[in-house]
C-alpha cells in the first residue's frame, strides 16, 4: 500500500533531491524553496512511501538533511548598492514589541513609527536587524495577534519604493515566509554583506556570534531545529503563544533597566567577533544588534563596530550617507 505523507519543515534548502538509502523506490522529493524569497530557510518536500516508512523515521532522516549547513563559508557578498543624492541607509534593531506590557508595547511601537515616518524622504532603504518582536511564530495560517500597525507601515515604505530589510533575531527566529509573501520584505537569518558607494558593510542581528554564550548557542541549535518548529507547530496557537510569551517575560531586555547594561570591554564577544572577521576580510563597518548597548568601536585601524542598542530604554538607531556612519537617538 502506498500513502502520502506532506511535511513542510524549515531549514536550509538543498536544492537538489536528498540521499535515499532505504529500499523504498517511491521516494520523491520536491522542493518549493526556490520560488521563496526565504529559500535559504525553507523545505517542503512530499514523500510517497510505503507504509513501513513511518513519519517518525522520515522525520528522522530529513532533520539530518535539513541540518546539512556549513556556516564556516566566508561572507560573500550579498548586494551592491549605490546611494543617490541625499540618500541614506537607516538601521534599527531591539524593538522588543509585546513586553512587558501590551500598554508600553504599544507605546513603543507608535514612537517606531514616527520614527519611520520621520527618515522616509531620505531613506534608500530601511535595515531592521532582528528582535523586532519578543516573540514571533508563523503557524501555516496564524501569526502573533498584535504589532499591525508597525507591519503596515513597513509594507506603506516598501509600496512607496522605500525596500526594507529584515533580519531574524533570537526572539523572533521563527519567522518564515510571512514577510516576505505579504509585505514584500526578504528575511535573512544569518549576516550579510553589503557594497554601499564603495563602503562594505557587514550587518546582522549578532546572536551567536563570537566566543562564549555556549548554552544560547545550545538552546539555538534546538529552536533552529527544524523538528522542534514542526513540533511546536502541532500546538494549539493559543497554547503555544501562551506558553511562548511566559517565556519572554523572563528575557533580558524584560528584566533589565536603563543603565544596567555594562560595557564589558576585552570581553565584547561581537567585538571580539569583529576583530576575527577583520584579520580575514577588511570591511568599513560592521553592524549588530542584539547587545542592547549602543556602541562604537573600532576595529583594527580603520574599521569601526556599530552596536545599535535597543529601543525600550535608548531608542538609537544608525545612519550611513554613504561615507560615515554613526549612531542617532530618536527623541520624538
Amino acid at each position: 500500500m502506498v500513502g502520502y505523507e506532506d511535511m513542510h519543515f524549515r531549514g536550509p534548502c538543498l536544492h537538489k533531491p536528498p540521499a535515499h538509502t532505504g529500499n523504498c523506490s517511491d521516494l520523491n522529493f520536491r522542493c518549493l524553496a526556490r520560488q521563496n524569497s526565504g529559500c535559504e530557510n525553507s523545505i517542503f518536500f512530499r514523500t510517497q512511501t510505503h507504509e513501513k516508512y513511518s513519519r517518525r523515521y522520515l522525520i528522522r532522516n530529513f532533520e539530518q538533511i535539513a541540518l546539512r549547513k556549513n556556516h564556516q563559508q566566508p561572507i560573500v557578498l550579498h548586494e551592491e548598492i549605490t546611494l543617490p543624492p541625499g540618500k541614506k541607509l537607516y538601521f534599527a534593531s531591539d524593538f522588543h514589541l509585546g513586553v512587558p506590557d501590551a500598554a508600553s508595547s504599544r507605546q513603543r511601537e507608535a514612537k517606531i513609527i514616527r520614527w519611520l515616518e520621520s527618515i522616509e524622504g531620505s531613506a534608500h532603504m530601511v535595515f531592521v536587524v532582528g528582535d523586532i518582536f519578543d516573540f514571533w511564530f508563523e503557524y501555516k495560517h496564524v501569526i502573533p495577534k498584535g504589532f499591525v500597525r508597525l507591519q503596515g507601515k513597513l509594507a506603506e515604505l516598501v509600496d512607496g519604493g522605500v525596500p526594507v530589510v529584515f533580519f531574524t533575531g533570537n526572539h523572533d527566529m521563527w519567522m518564515f515566509d510571512y514577510f516576505p509573501s505579504e509585505l514584500g520584505i526578504p528575511v535573512f537569518r544569518e549576516p550579510q554583506q553589503y557594497l554601499v558607494n564603495g563602503k562594505s558593510l557587514l550587518v546582522g542581528h549578532g546572536d551567536g556570534l563570537g566566543p562564549g554564550d555556549g548554552t544560547y548557542k545550545l538552546l539555538k541549535k534546538v529552536f533552529a531545529n527544524p523538528l522542534s518548529q514542526w513540533l511546536f507547530a502541532r500546538l494549539h496557537p493559543g497554547v503555544g503563544v501562551g506558553i511562548a510569551t511566559a517565556w519572554s517575560r523572563r528575557s533580558r531586555i524584560t528584566n533589565t533597566a536603563k543603565g544596567e547594561e555594562k560595557f564589558k570591554g576585552d570581553g565584547e564577544w561581537l567585538w571580539t567577533y569583529c576583530k576575527e572577521m577583520e584579520r580575514q576580510q577588511h570591511r568599513d563597518f560592521y553592524v549588530f544588534g542584539h547587545r542592547h548597548l549602543p556602541l562604537e568601536l573600532p576595529v583594527g585601524a580603520t574599521a569601526r563596530y556599530i552596536n545599535l542598542g535597543e529601543w525600550v530604554n535608548h531608542c538609537t538607531y544608525a545612519v550611513f550617507d554613504g561615507q560615515n556612519m554613526g549612531l542617532h537617538t530618536f527623541e520624538n
